[in-house]
């Protein structure tokens, strides 16, 4: 499975912090999918650049996002994917904002989609660290089945 990590975050493409939301998913990946190839990348919160990202790894198995999730006026991530995705797979977002909600209340604001673009399953996780360690966890075991979905495997 080849993977990409998109972190969405104007300060940390401009270099102001380190991101450490990126490494926290990729780690989590790691650990949960051994096989799978991961590369991380970092992007500002411009709609353009997320698009662009996307775009340039529309060969991935899968795009996990983080960051820009929020109702934020730089909060781009969900609108960008939605539009990018050929069909949007609501179950995965709502179970991460479900399970998310058990954790802390301020999931309720978090507006991440998941979808399908081509043959690539986009998810778009919170991006604060604890956030989305929390919910690659829960998707680490979902990844593999939807991706033989998606490539025509049955159930």
């Amino acid at each position: 499975m080849e993977l990409l990590v998109l972190t969405i975050s104007d300060r940390a493409a401009r270099g102001d912090y380190e991101d450490r939301s990126g490494p926290g998913v990729s780690e989590v990946v790691a650990a949960g999918l051994p096989e799978a190839r991961i590369e991380r990348l970092v992007v500002s919160d411009d709609p353009g650049e997320i698009e662009r990202a996307l775009s340039q790894n529309a060969d991935k198995d899968v795009i996990l996002t983080t960051g820009g999730t929020g109702i934020g006026p730089r909060d781009n991530t969900p609108d960008v994917t939605g539009a990018f995705c050929d069909r949007l797979i609501p179950g995965i977002a709502e179970h991460l904002r479900r399970e998310s909600c058990a954790e802390t209340l301020n999931a309720v604001v978090s507006r991440g989609v998941a979808g399908v673009s081509g043959s690539t399953l986009i998810v778009n996780l919170p991006g604060s660290v604890r956030g989305a360690v929390f919910c690659a966890r829960l998707l680490v075991d979902i990844l593999p089945h939807a991706v033989a979905m998606i490539g025509g495997g049955g159930h």
